[in-house]
């Protein structure tokens, strides 16, 4: 078996697992973090379920560690209530991020499976560990049970080949396979990395790789640990790290060979990870603001470069620099290196340890009009805030805030760049859904959505993320996806969605499927979906289909038209011109969820 498989089959009944086989899989830590944990808890409560190994179960507050937010603070303390009453740990506001933790202090080792409310619980792959990310009612299942289903991905062996250039960072290479391989071309797989080059990362630029392998839309990027990653794991944990590898004879859907030589420093472009670009093709672009931190480039190594490129100097008049670590562990050590007295005399703002600004909760959101280079992952319009965010690396990150501009460490100017003059113009409880029945037929009008990559910010943007009541959530749909603003208010009950390939993509935010629930749209067909996104779908038992996009032409779909579709046989019809086609059925554990009207109703 390959790694993954050799992890799923390990916590399962099965001696060996293959890519397709549903399995029941033990978790070893399942995390709710604070925007999600109150919805957890409330479906725990209002199924009548009790947490199955609280040893093995925790809350982490990492998106809004300054509970800044009202709901945040109330969802917040109705999780330390449940966590007081269970006897639950929980890492509160002052401990950092929740994956990170889980790494340093052991929660998760090497051949283990994890799961969290966090999209890049994946970063689990830089360990040698299955992570997964996953919505409220699968957290609540899983807590409940101690297991998960699960579909054993197919796995691709990518092979690191040549030699590293000495400027090109951990960020960097990831942002190269972004740039190759898009948000989708290795939707839905595991891929499990090889080569020289790949022995010499460290468990720091693994996790800055690994934590990315969302946004190319893989289960999980993982790495073999070598030997000096398992001491530092036993040095930071205080426990024997197993041993875990692929075995010799593993099989893969593809074996590809990518020679690391080509890398350059690489710049994600405002809207999407993987609309990557040369660095030098944007350099010298004026900025307003810079952020180093995320569950990406917040470790030490990463505060490190930072530092070595800020001693001595100041962040360029009028931009600010925001620096997150990642952990508090990280904060510490990096007080005691002195390099926050370096990040402070460069004139940077140090906050406490967390997400930052990918989670809405803490510093480094921008403005309208504002233009951030962030070290994050994500920079879907309006994730971080409502300018515009380019990915790099920390030492892009710092070269460039003290610049003023876009550039590299080293190409930094005599003088900073300065601004110019201009004129400017300035929860309630999730109501319980039970349908009344299950039908297996849907008739109705097309809403037709060509495009690709739809994340879940553009679908129900973050900054709704602490409604927990399905009445409300519909409204909001699609209001953060251009040309597509007034959805909510157009679409009727019954409507069906068409759209194209990764729907979903992104975060694991049940709300994303909850509005379409709201809105009473009965059936999506989708070309392809967001691993968690479908998951979610499923579990919610809103109807998901996949469908080969030759079929719109063969049926001559066109926006409007009306379609009858089976859910058991995957007939489709269109009824302007009587053209049939087939999409993708339901599956027999689709279909049993779905006809429990969800995964949490018995």
């Amino acid at each position: 078996m390959n790694l993954i498989e050799k992890i799923l089959a390990a916590h399962s009944s099965a001696k060996t697992v293959k890519p397709g086989q549903i399995i029941d899989m033990r978790i070893d830590a399942r995390v709710a973090r604070d925007f999600g944990g109150a919805n957890v808890v409330k479906n725990l409560i209002e199924n009548g379920l009790e947490p199955d190994d609280v040893s093995k179960t925790f809350f982490t507050f990492d998106c809004d560690p300054g509970g800044s937010d009202q709901k945040y603070a109330a969802n917040q303390h109705f999780c330390r209530q449940y966590a007081r009453e269970k006897g639950i740990q929980v890492y509160d506001v002052n401990s950092g991020i929740g994956t990170h933790l889980a790494i340093d202090h052991g929660l998760i080792l090497p051949g283990g499976t994890f799961v969290s409310t966090d999209s890049h619980a994946n970063i689990m792959g830089a360990i040698g560990a299955f992570g997964q990310g996953m919505g409220d009612q699968d957290i609540a299942a899983v807590w409940a049970s101690g297991q998960s289903w699960f579909k054993v991905p197919e796995s691709v062996k990518l092979t690191l080949t040549g030699r590293r250039p000495k400027n090109v960072s951990a960020k960097d290479i990831v942002l190269n396979l972004l740039e190759r391989f898009g948000a989708n071309s290795l939707l839905g797989v595991a891929v499990e990395m090889h080569g020289p080059a790949v022995d010499e990362l460290t468990l720091d630029e693994r996790i800055t790789i690994a934590s990315m392998g969302t946004e190319m839309g893989t289960i999980s990027i993982l790495f073999t640990p070598t030997p000096a990653v398992i001491v530092e794991l036993e040095k930071r944990s205080g426990k024997r790290i197993p041993i875990i590898s692929a075995d010799a004879d593993g099989v893969y859907k593809q074996e590809i060979e990518v020679d690391i030589s080509n890398f350059k420093p690489m710049v994600a472009k405002p809207g999407h990870p993987h609309d990557d670009i040369d660095i030098q093709a944007v350099k010298k672009t004026k900025i307003d603001s810079a952020f180093i931190g995320s569950c990406t480039n917040g470790r030490m190594e990463d505060l490190r470069i930072a530092a070595g490129i800020l001693k001595g100097k100041i962040v360029a008049p009028g931009v600010v620099l925001k620096i997150v670590p990642a952990t508090d562990d990280v904060w510490k050590e990096a007080l005691e290196e002195g390099l926050i007295k370096i990040f402070k005399d460069a004139g940077a703002l140090v906050s406490n340890a967390g997400c930052a600004g990918c989670a809405a909760g803490q510093v480094g959101q921008n403005g309208p009009n504002e233009i951030t280079l962030s070290t994050g992952n994500r920079n879907f319009a309006g994730k971080q805030g409502k300018g515009s965010v380019y990915l790099a690396s920390p030492a892009v990150a710092a070269a460039s805030a003290v610049a003023g501009y876009i550039t590299t460490p080293d190409d930094l100017p005599m003088e900073p760049a300065t601004f110019t003059a201009q004129g400017i113009s300035l929860g309630e409880a999730r109501a319980k859904v039970r349908p009344e029945s299950s039908p297996l037929e849907f008739t109705g009008k097309i809403r037709l959505i060509p495009i690709d990559d739809i994340d879940t910010d553009m679908i129900f943007h973050n900054r709704y993320l602490t409604i927990t009541d399905i009445a409300e959530m519909g409204q909001y749909t699609f209001d953060n996806l251009a040309g597509y603003e007034k959805f909510a208010g157009e679409v009727q009950p019954g409507d069906i969605v068409v759209t194209a390939k990764n729907f979903g993509a992104g975060s694991s935010r049940q709300q994303a499927v909850d509005c379409f629930k709201s809105l009473r749209v009965p059936l999506i067909l989708a070309e392809s979906y967001g691993a968690i996104y479908e998951r979610n779908a499923i579990n919610a038992a809103l109807p998901i289909l996949t469908y080969d996009k030759a079929l719109l032409e063969e049926l001559e779909l066109h926006n409007g038209d009306t379609v009858t579709v089976n859910l058991e046989s995957g007939a489709i019809r269109n009824e302007r011109n009587q053209k049939t086609g087939s999409v993708q059925p339901f599956s027999m554990v689709q279909m049993d969820i779905y006809k429990r009207g969800g995964l949490l109703n018995k």
